[in-house]
């Protein structure tokens, strides 16, 4: 989104939900990478937002955060905690700060979701191939409003 385009001064509905997923990455406990997701329904509302972590009710110990591979497998996807809060068939978009993983993508087909977004590129991920393979668009967006960039710098 141009700041210096005057006749355009609303969000579209992508832009905003990258800019709440962004805000649910905060959240995240993992100091490695910290991800954020947002389901929009088909009425333009906010199903829900969510951030990759540890199940809900478990407290690591601050050893458990030094040995990244290790903990990795523990990690819960923002994109799975996405899907635990609606049904298949609810969902129009998903904002995701990363892209989804394989997996994550393959879930997302399953739930019915046409649209992804994404910000960061996740060169691992086979999620391209399984949009195409199912036409649901993937797109790449980075142009949205950080409104709370000070608080990351801190």
């Amino acid at each position: 989104m141009s700041d210096t385009d005057p006749k355009r001064t609303r969000l579209t509905m992508p832009e905003y939900a990258m800019a709440l997923a962004h805000v649910a990455s905060l959240r995240s406990e993992d100091p490695y990478r910290k991800v954020g997701a947002v389901a929009i329904d088909f009425d333009n509302r906010v199903i829900g937002t969510a951030y990759n972590g540890l199940a809900p009710g478990y407290n690591a110990s601050p050893e458990f955060w030094h040995d990244r591979d290790d903990r990795r497998k523990y990690m819960l996807h923002a994109e799975v905690n996405l899907c635990s809060l609606f049904t298949r068939g609810n969902v129009k978009l998903v904002a995701c700060t990363t892209k989804p993983c394989t997996s994550c993508m393959q879930m997302l087909c399953a739930y019915g979701v046409r649209e992804v977004y994404y910000r960061d590129d996740y060169p691992e991920s086979e999620a391209d191939a399984i949009a195409h393979r199912y036409s649901i668009q993937l797109v790449r967006l980075t142009d949205y409003p950080r409104i709370i960039a000070g608080f990351e710098a801190g």
